[in-house]
């Protein structure tokens, strides 16, 4: 019997949950087990879970889980060097040069156990099955208008945190730019022909913001891009690879432009492949935006868990992508969790 283990998230403001009690009864029907830990901070309800058969424990009780049990969380584990011994599921954050990625590597190494990172969770053609992309970049382009906002009243973008739903999300943006003492900006969308970039630019959609989108075929050249300094905020929605060019170089820290907001929703800072070297260091929910120039302004915002803003309709979105890839833990050698498991192993090789 295969047996799912979904942890709480450690990581503060971070409530979202990649299983909900509908697909938790799916998989019990399967014959999973199931196993829920208690969370101070989920945003779905544990009641759901329990009334769906789901086996309730302590919160992080998951470091004394069964050895067979398949660990299940999203965000990243707390940084220590405990040996790692279970199968884990989540984003790692492990595969492409991410200098933190190496720690957690020698970790499972050390455990003997296996890491199953969700970004590589795809079908034999390489399609990811499952991503929250779409509210990253939502939630991603509405908190870089709040730090263009910010701007406008001389300051910088105070804490932020998760809304109900998206529609009090907007009314707080109207609320906000309503306020500002400046007319609309303009913002460029690099990737807004993927889940991120379709996010991104509905969000300025829906706040009346002109947008410019842009895609493979309009980076193809490798840059310089002069476009993107013309426009007051650029919403970086590709994710760094080798031949990813570089969209916003130091130069551009002391150029003429109108570039003000950098909301870099791909938040890879800390890849070798960063498109944004102006900066070096994620962004948080307290401090959003960190500011690389005064003269000119020029803001970056840079937070990892953005889809985490609406915690409930990502999770259920997510959730509902994911659970046909869950059902299939069963032959987790095989197919998509075989590929994962390739990949993972393929990384281990290199340390």
């Amino acid at each position: 019997m295969t047996h799912l283990w979904v942890r709480a998230e450690q990581r503060p403001n971070e409530a979202r949950v990649g299983l909900t009690p509908a697909g938790a009864k799916t998989l019990k029907q399967a014959g999973f087990q199931v196993t829920v830990e208690q969370s101070t901070q989920r945003a779905i309800d544990l009641e759901g879970y329990s009334a769906s058969g789901c086996t309730i424990a302590p919160e992080n009780a998951w470091p004394d889980a069964p050895d067979d049990a398949v660990i299940f969380g999203l965000k990243e584990l707390p940084k220590d060097e405990t040996p790692l011994r279970h199968r884990h599921i989540m984003f790692g954050h492990a595969f492409k040069g991410q200098h933190d990625g190496k720690a957690l590597l020698r970790r499972f190494q050390a455990g003997g156990g296996t890491l199953y990172d969700l970004e590589y969770l795809v079908d034999d053609t390489g399609r990811r099955l499952a991503a929250f992309g779409y509210w990253a970049g939502y939630a991603g382009a509405a908190v870089s208008l709040k730090c263009w906002v910010a701007q406008q009243h001389n300051t910088l973008c105070g804490a932020i945190a998760a809304y109900t739903d998206k529609n009090a999300l907007l009314a707080d943006l109207h609320k906000d730019l309503a306020k500002a003492p400046a007319n609309p900006p303009r913002a460029i969308v690099i990737g807004a022909l993927g889940r991120v970039g379709n996010g991104a630019a509905d969000l300025c959609a829906d706040m009346g913001i002109a947008v410019t989108k842009w895609d493979l075929a309009e980076t193809a050249h490798g840059g310089p891009f002069p476009e993107i300094l013309a426009h007051e905020i650029f919403l970086n929605c590709i994710l760094a690879r080798p031949q990813t060019p570089v969209f916003v170089p130091k130069t551009a820290l002391s150029a003429s432009r109108k570039l003000s907001v950098i909301g870099d929703i791909a938040c890879d800072p800390d890849s070798d492949y960063n498109p944004i070297p102006v900066y070096n260091r994620a962004t948080t929910w307290d401090t959003p935006a960190t500011r690389v120039s005064r003269e000119p302004l020029l803001d970056v915002m840079a937070i990892d868990n953005l889809p985490s803003l609406l915690p409930a309709e990502s999770a259920e979105d997510y959730a509902a992508q994911l659970l046909p890839v869950l059902t299939q833990l069963a032959q987790i050698e095989q197919g998509v969790w075989g590929r994962a498991k390739q990949i993972f192993q393929s990384h281990l090789k290199t340390l």
